[in-house]
């Protein structure tokens, strides 16, 4: 669950049960949803294409409470969304043979034997459909504030793109469709890269990038309530995220203080950070430059690729070849993930 401030979210259902969604409370009344954003923001998260599942799920949100003719209510906002292609039979082999580096073995454990592990059960990255659906309702809060976010994958493998700039835009339509990048020859060496990688019958890790403009100085709050750790804690909840960082990042490791400050200076009557890409959070506050956010994805566990695994029936370490449609790169899809997340933070400080 979220927990912010002013709002909170829950996410329900599993890959391969009825139905996936989420409860939104907190939303103030009179927030006209905009259809056209909710639809755009629903087609950036979803499967298919080349790089992507070959699940087919037509991802469309229904508001079961809080909405009133696109209109909220101040009650809070339940969200359904049907599924429509699930395929438990991909998943015969569990809970007997569970999948490497997934989380078959660890819930089966914690459930004592009663989870539904198909496609990942609950914890699989299909009830992220729940989250992006209930950002994009607050998504008008962005809009009155004047507040923009920006994602691309920024990392496939050992394929880097340039960092975001505020007027970043899409060079190649194209390329932004199958793997979420805003640099041209980035995107098409990464797409080389998935070639390569989906041939083999493997995966491969990722990273997604976010730059958030146009938040006001001095937003926020301190330690556990900090943005930095409301950032850190919606985004490690993406399934499959392995790491946060924040402006400059672990590269902060290899710099001195000299290097890695950003002096203030006073520019057309506001202050502001001297310097390249300055931090964007001081001590869970803003500072009024740009917050970037840079969050590390692991390879999908579930490939073609022949593992070795214990199948806990026979006691043996047997070979398990995963069958089904499974993302080959987790970045493209969580892009839109983490876009969502960001909006939950920032609209939970700015409601």
């Amino acid at each position: 669950m979220f927990r912010g401030k002013n709002l909170s979210l829950s996410v329900y259902g599993t890959s391969h049960g009825p139905s996936v969604g989420c409860l939104l409370s907190g939303i103030p009344p009179g927030l006209e949803i905009n259809m056209q954003t909710l639809e755009s923001a629903m087609r950036l998260r979803k499967t298919g294409g080349k790089y992507a599942s070959k699940r087919t799920e037509e991802d469309n949100v229904e508001f079961l409470s809080g909405v009133n003719n696109n209109i909220t209510t101040s009650e809070p906002i339940l969200i359904q969304i049907q599924n429509q292609d699930a395929k438990r039979t991909d998943y015969s082999f569990l809970p007997k043979q569970p999948r490497p580096g997934h989380q078959d073995m660890v819930m089966n454990i914690a459930s004592e034997g009663n989870a539904d592990l198909s496609g990942g059960g609950s914890s699989s990255a299909r009830l992220t459909a729940g989250i992006v659906a209930a950002a994009a309702i607050l998504e008008q809060i962005l809009v009155q504030n004047n507040v923009k976010i920006t994602a691309q994958v920024s990392k496939v493998g050992r394929v880097e793109a340039p960092i975001l700039q505020e007027n970043s835009e899409i060079e190649d339509q194209d390329i932004f469709d199958y793997v979420r990048c805003f640099d041209k020859k980035a995107g098409q060496k990464m797409i080389e890269l998935l070639d390569e990688v989906r041939k083999s019958k493997d995966s491969i890790g990722s990273k997604v990038e976010v730059l958030i403009s146009g938040m006001p100085i001095a937003i926020g709050g301190q330690w556990f309530d900090g943005m930095e750790s409301m950032f850190a804690s919606a985004m490690m909840a993406i399934p499959a995220a392995r790491g946060v960082e924040f402006s400059k990042g672990f590269e902060a490791i290899n710099l001195h203080g000299s290097e890695h400050n950003n002096g203030w200076k006073e520019e057309q009557g506001n202050i502001v950070q001297d310097g390249e890409n300055p931090d964007g959070i001081i001590a869970g506050l803003t500072t009024g430059s740009p917050i970037r956010i840079g969050i590390a994805f692991k390879p999908p566990s579930s490939i073609a690729k022949p593992q070795s695994t214990l199948n806990i029936q026979t006691g043996e370490v047997e070979e398990l070849v995963v069958k089904g449609r499974h993302d080959p790169v987790i970045g493209p899809r969580a892009v839109a993930v983490a876009k969502a997340m960001a909006t939950l933070v920032i609209c939970d400080y700015l409601i």
